[in-house]
């Protein structure tokens, strides 16, 4: 498996301009990464510009907090989806997870699953804030409301993947789900370490110069 498959390649600034986006969507196209990820307001230009090709559409909901009500992050879902999303990642509610609210959390993803319906959904954990029993628990609901990946993290959060994390997700998981690591993964290396502790799918910024750095391996 190439490296560049795995890639979903990122761009959420807030201050990202309709030009940095068709670029984004070039260079994916380019090395044929999994996606490009960007937000809900440009998943539109995005799926105009990738509409040739196999490079899927991805956006965030709920984006970055995971504080919206389910009932928006499945109306942003839905919206997403519409415009030509082909996978959607949703910030998991992590004030509730810390209330030990397991009841909300279950129910926001099955919320934001149910209007995805066959499309991907990645669960964004934001594992900086969590502690491992929350971390495993987390997982497990995500695998009961049948998301598809689990993620690491927004970016946005005091710190990124880890592979302690990854490596925790994964033995949670197993084979009902796979993880997506996502968060200071800047080099082909931190991308190899990632793969190597179970993840199947990274998130990242620095897509392009992590190909570049890959050229000289076949495959990871």
């Amino acid at each position: 498996m190439k490296i560049e498959s795995t890639i979903d390649h990122t761009l959420l600034k807030p201050v990202a301009t309709s030009e940095q986006i068709k670029v984004l969507c070039e260079e994916a196209k380019k090395f044929q990464f999994a996606t490009v990820c960007v937000n809900p307001c440009q998943v539109k230009l995005a799926s105009e510009q990738l509409k040739d090709c196999d490079v899927k559409v991805c956006t965030v909901i709920g984006f970055p907090l995971g504080a919206s009500q389910s009932a928006v992050k499945a109306f942003e879902a839905k919206q997403a989806i519409a415009c030509g999303a082909g996978e959607i990642d949703m910030v998991i509610n992590v004030g509730a997870i810390k209330d030990k609210n397991w009841t909300l959390v279950q129910s926001d993803i099955k919320a934001v699953k149910d209007a995805c319906g066959e499309i991907p959904l990645k669960v964004i954990l934001e594992t900086c804030f969590l502690d491992n029993d929350e971390i495993i628990k987390a997982c497990e609901l995500s695998v009961e409301a049948n998301a598809q990946f689990v993620k690491t993290s927004t970016g946005f959060g005091t710190a990124g993947a880890t592979v302690e994390h990854v490596k925790l997700m994964k033995k949670t998981v197993g084979t009902k789900a796979l993880v997506k690591a996502s968060g200071g993964i800047r080099d082909a290396q931190s991308a190899q370490t990632m793969i190597e502790a179970g993840a199947s799918r990274l998130g990242t910024s620095a897509g392009v110069a992590i190909a570049n750095n890959a050229t000289s391996h076949e495959s990871y």
